[in-house]
């Protein structure tokens, strides 16, 4: 059975985890008292000193942590889980966060981002990432989706549209579906309305073209899968985006999750104090971000404890080489 991120927070990540979850569980019951009584919880504190990286087309610095929005935040008003995810975001955008992605291919997820963000006034003040395929539909239909998406974020300009799964699908993939999206995408990049383009996949099957793409196009970032635990793209994808300076969004950060039931009940070892990691959600995303070749990683979440732990991989220090190579062998032997 895989064990839930909470289940090994509370029974495996070791005493260092404790300080950090001591804030968020004040914070999670002021906004309970809050809501009870019809008052606003006092805002944290932002986090001080978040690690930022440059986007290598233009030199635009971001915070290595962002969120994403897959399978978490597809919600409507009145769900029971509405108002948590709505927390996070509020979080997110409060502790110093910018990058938010998204897609309109995750049913209600786009929308309820853009939702919150215009609620609370944020909407200028996040970097949003969204996406566009529409298979073999053809042009129109692309405009007609990317259309939609500023409508959804109250923008006249989107900071980052990728072509999402290279305008097919992971099993299924014509030679014509991405030369028609990124020539959208070009044009709406001369235009102004929007600041960068890029491609997206999540699954090994689509390295090679992936690798193609990389390329053929000139691309501003590449969204790829990569952890600790899937390290795939550290062979070719990764090297080339250097060499070809592009920026890489990294998705699935906890492979789906999959990593917490590997550290179940193995204390966090006393050397990930050197690069100022309390939790293992922050040993997993600081060894992405510590990447030369990444520039943000994406985890996902509606629980504003998690979202704050994430966030603590974004202050400090990050792991060097020596220490990367010292995490991935001692992950390697659970």
């Amino acid at each position: 059975m895989n064990l839930s991120r909470r289940d090994a927070l509370r029974i495996g990540a070791g005493a260092g985890v404790t300080l950090l979850f001591d804030a968020t569980a004040a914070h999670a019951r002021l906004h309970a008292a809050s809501t009870a009584t019809g008052t606003r919880s006092p805002a944290p504190a932002p986090q001080a000193g978040l690690i930022t990286k440059p986007i290598p087309t233009t030199g635009e610095r971001i915070p290595v942590i962002g969120l994403g929005s897959a399978q978490t935040f597809s919600l409507a008003p009145g769900h029971p889980e509405y108002g948590h995810a709505q927390e996070v975001v509020r979080l997110f955008h409060e502790l110093g966060g910018k990058v938010i992605d998204s897609s309109p291919t995750y049913g209600r997820a786009e929308p309820f981002v853009g939702e919150t963000i215009r609620q609370f006034g944020i909407e200028h003040d996040v970097f949003i990432a969204t996406k566009v395929n529409v298979g073999s539909a053809g042009r129109g239909a692309a405009v007609e989706q990317m259309e939609g998406s500023l409508r959804t974020y109250g923008r006249s300009t989107i900071d980052l549209i990728q072509v999402w799964n290279l305008g097919g699908s992971i099993r299924e993939l014509s030679d014509a579906t991405l030369p028609a999206h990124m020539e959208v995408l070009q044009d709406w990049k001369r235009a102004g309305r929007i600041r960068y383009l890029g491609i997206t996949t999540s699954r090994d099957p689509q390295y090679a073209d992936v690798e193609r793409a990389m390329h053929e196009w000139t691309l501003d970032f590449v969204q790829l899968d990569y952890s600790i635990g899937d390290r795939i793209p550290e062979q070719r994808l990764l090297p080339l985006a250097r060499e070809k300076n592009i920026a890489i969004l990294a998705n699935r950060p906890f492979t789906t999750g999959g990593l917490f039931s590997r550290v179940r009940g193995v204390a966090l070892p006393d050397w990930a104090a050197e690069f100022d990691c309390t939790s293992w959600a922050q040993f997993f995303l600081k060894f992405i971000v510590s990447h030369p070749a990444v520039t943000c990683a994406i985890p996902a979440t509606n629980d504003p404890a998690h979202l704050r732990d994430n966030m603590g991989a974004g202050v400090g220090r990050l792991p060097d080489e020596a220490l990367r190579r010292r995490m991935a062998d001692f992950f390697a032997t659970l």
